[in-house]
């Protein structure tokens, strides 16, 4: 049976990894400055989420929500306890379309609305009301366009205060740093504005925190960088260090219900375990130290590059733009150079979201790849 061929596949084939590196089926060593979109937080293979995984497949993978399970208990404290978000309630699902699912379905019970207002060049997901509040036609099918959303500019204050006034959206939906649309981000005063908005017009304020958040920001969220208060958050992809595992944090306001959410997959036992070792070595290991240091470093390295038009992002979680398309440049850098990045909806401009233990030697190392590939790209234009 063939795969449903939906992905456009480099010729490379990892097999195995280790910390900041990926090796293919012939022993090629790859230095990997995209972590699978962003979810490769801790490194590959890291002893800690090795052993936890392990440990716990060998006593209980997995059953349902209908009995007890410590482990989402000790996840959630943990959480809280790194996060700083005091007092939120923690629902666990799988992945971040998920998480944003139900993140809107709850926005949609607690107000009794059913318009969402999300902003041009977000990405939510690819599930049903998920995916109509992302602002890309070409994942959108007919059965998800017919929920009600409303797409406006970032920093578009007055539209949102003109969409709240009619009364009807549940839910903004906001990517403090953009993912798969290019590192862009609202200001201060847009998300902080926005916030004030969204309570005085009883609307839920999601913070969708999937990639953008989890540290890579240089701090635990990046909604953390500014005086808002969302009233529900996403999290998923660096959750989990590549087990699946998504979840909200739900504000106290908010008041649970038996049978408004659920899932069977979602907080499983071996899930859990993974989540703790993730959280347990971003503490252990001090990485959100490591990646404002890191992040510093990168970005000094990149002003030093005058192609570099403009570097967008915070922390691990940076952009660089080129006055040129970027795609032959990425084939360039993991075919000749052995380097992973990542691309995006901006097509000038080079995704970087490394584990966020790399060190100042891999971001040498990708900077004399990349001004060896930028010599050829000058020469041939």
């Amino acid at each position: 049976m063939p795969l449903f061929d939906v992905y456009p596949l480099y010729n490379v084939t990892p097999v195995s990894g280790k910390g900041i590196h990926v090796y293919d089926d012939q022993g090629t060593e790859y230095l990997d400055l995209y972590g699978g979109h962003a979810v490769i937080s801790i490194g590959h293979a890291h002893p800690n989420y090795v052993e936890a995984v392990t440990k716990q497949v060998e006593t209980l993978g997995f059953y349902s929500n209908a009995i007890q399970n410590p482990l989402q208990k000790q996840l959630a404290n943990k959480l809280e306890q790194l996060s700083g978000c005091k007092d939120y309630q923690l629902f666990l699902v799988n992945s971040g379309a998920e998480a944003n699912e139900n993140a809107l379905k709850l926005a949609s019970f607690k107000t009794g609305k059913s318009r969402v207002i999300a902003f041009k060049n977000g990405f939510h997901g690819r599930t049903s009301a998920a995916v109509a509040a992302t602002d890309n036609p070409n994942v959108v099918a007919p059965l998800n366009a017919q929920q009600k959303v409303t797409f406006l500019e970032l920093n578009d204050v007055e539209g949102v205060k003109r969409e709240l006034e009619k009364g009807d959206v549940c839910a903004v939906i906001v990517e403090f740093i953009q993912g798969v649309g290019g590192l862009d981000q609202g200001t201060t005063e847009f998300f902080e504005q926005v916030d004030a908005l969204c309570k005085a017009n009883n609307t839920m304020f999601i913070a969708d925190e999937i990639q953008c958040g989890y540290a890579r920001s240089g701090k635990f969220f990046a909604f953390q960088h500014y005086n808002v208060t969302p009233d529900i958050i996403s999290l998923a992809k660096g959750m989990g260090n590549g087990f699946p595992i998504g979840g909200i944090f739900i504000h106290p306001d908010i008041e649970a219900k038996y049978g408004m959410l659920g899932t069977t997959f979602g907080g499983n036992h071996l899930a859990c375990a993974a989540g703790l070792s993730v959280l347990n070595t971003i503490e252990s290991e001090n990485l959100l130290d490591n990646v404002n240091n890191i992040g510093a470093y990168f970005v000094e390295k990149a002003k030093a590059i005058p192609q570099i038009k403009q570097i967008k992002g915070r922390g691990l979680m940076l952009g660089l733009e080129f006055d040129f398309e970027v795609g032959d440049l990425r084939k360039d850098l993991i075919y000749n150079y052995k380097i992973f990045t990542g691309g995006a909806a901006n097509k000038k401009l080079l995704r970087i979201l490394p584990p966020l233990n790399i060190e100042k030697q891999h971001i040498d190392q990708f900077f004399e790849a990349l001004t060896k590939a930028l010599v050829k790209i000058e020469a041939t234009v």
